[in-house]
């Protein structure tokens, strides 16, 4: 119990300390605020003179975006209220005015091929496109340092750990599904940068080449197999025909010899030298008997 209350007396008293040390950090970033306040005012008060003194800084202080781009515009140091800028023309002040353009338009850039252990222990190379845009300039400047790259980066880590739990099967079969996954994961973490992800679709996915010989050879073996089970299914119908049409002809012997006409018809058509007599194999029935 005695070190019980001793812990938790500990505890309290480093929560308290902690409380008391954001506090102090508080007072001493706002104090900072306030006099930084104080520089800005000064600062752009002599900004407005030079501008009033030499009319040929307009040309410096006057700039433009595209419709398709918007400006972040920094005080200071300090982002300035209002939101982004544009399109069209915005006013800076000079010396203590920076500014960012980011472009809204789709970005598009393609993953590099990644080595991936699948889920049944096959290595495959699988490259991938992905598309984004720019949701929201601000957390795009202020949250990350360099967006796109930033967010190559991290599709390529989530294409290799997507993949990583797919069999091959799945990764050959499954791509829609593999793609609408990736764009989940992604525009969920890009979110926070203010990004958001339009599209992702896997370009190949290339196999070692014994595994795509062993894959032919099994492919190629399976058509054989099925080739010949075609066969022997059409050979079985054949000897169901045959076997009908000798039942009938044997009903009627004038239909063999109709039969015998048909088929000398059919060798003269081609204009053989040979020519066939055919003999009935009733005649012969006495001298096999004999």
């Amino acid at each position: 119990m005695a070190s019980e209350s001793i812990k938790m007396e500990n505890s309290s008293w480093s929560e308290g300390r902690g409380e008391e040390d954001s506090k102090n950090r508080l007072h001493t970033a706002g104090s900072d605020a306030g006099g930084l306040d104080a520089c800005t005012k000064v600062l752009m008060g002599f900004s407005y003179f030079l501008v009033i003194i030499f009319p040929f800084a307009l040309f410096v202080c006057i700039k433009t975006v595209a419709e398709y781009e918007r400006a972040i515009i920094f005080r200071a140091g300090r982002l300035l209220p209002g939101g982004p800028k544009g399109p069209g023309l915005f006013f800076i002040l000079p010396c203590i005015d920076e500014f960012r353009v980011i472009d809204l338009r789709t970005l598009s850039f393609d993953v590099p091929p990644q080595e991936i252990l699948s889920k049944d222990s096959v290595t495959v190379t699988v490259d991938a496109v992905v598309y984004i845009r720019v949701a929201d300039p601000t957390m795009a400047v202020l949250n990350v340092e360099n967006y796109k790259r930033s967010t190559e980066l991290l599709a390529a880590t989530t294409l290799r750990n997507v993949l990583g739990t797919k069999t091959l099967a799945e990764v050959l079969s499954q791509r829609d599904e593999i793609s609408s996954s990736l764009q989940t994961l992604l525009d969920d973490a890009t979110d926070p940068w203010g990004i958001k992800v339009e599209r992702v679709e896997i370009k190949d996915v290339s196999l070692p080449m014994l595994m795509q010989r062993a894959m032919a050879a099994e492919a190629e073996a399976s058509r054989e197999a099925r080739a010949k089970v075609i066969a022997a299914e059409g050979e079985q119908n054949a000897s169901r025909a045959l076997k009908e049409a000798a039942d009938i002809i044997a009903e009627s012997p004038n239909a063999l010899q109709l039969r015998y006409l048909q088929t000398l018809n059919s060798i003269s058509a081609e204009k053989n030298s040979t020519i066939i007599f055919p003999l009935p194999i009733d005649l012969l029935a006495g001298f096999m008997k004999k």
